[in-house]
């Protein structure tokens, strides 16, 4: 049995509030839990001490027992020291997409040609 550690959702539409909770990787996602490990209440002040609450002693018994976090479970760790993540760094995603290039290109070559055809005419 395949455990996580992930958010499950609550709170009323447009409300979020989140529970950091131990289920089966198969469960969905506000279904059936194992444990409730903590919470986190994004409407609340980035610097707000009740916006990520965590029972890092539980988390740290599931994680050596082979649960594994999800990505945003991570940075909640990492930031209160209970696991590691590991920076990502993907220079092709800031890359802009094939038809932003294309129009780069363009405004290019037309700012040389106006620069071509006015050192023409000064001549």
């Amino acid at each position: 049995m395949a455990l996580k550690i992930r958010l499950a959702r609550g709170g009323s539409k447009k409300r979020p509030y989140y529970h950091v909770v131990l289920a089966d990787a198969r469960s969905p996602r506000d279904g059936r839990f194992l444990e409730n490990l903590g919470s986190w209440n994004p409407m609340l002040a980035k610097d707000d001490e009740k916006r990520v609450q965590l029972n890092a002693e539980r988390i740290k018994h599931w994680i050596e027992n082979g649960a594994q976090p999800t990505d945003r479970v991570l940075r909640f760790l990492d930031e209160a020291g209970v696991a590691k993540r590991e920076v990502k760094n993907n220079p092709e995603k800031a890359k802009p997409g094939k038809r932003a290039q294309e129009r780069a290109a363009e405004k290019a070559q037309k700012v040389a040609d106006a620069a071509a055809a006015a050192a023409d005419a000064a001549e």
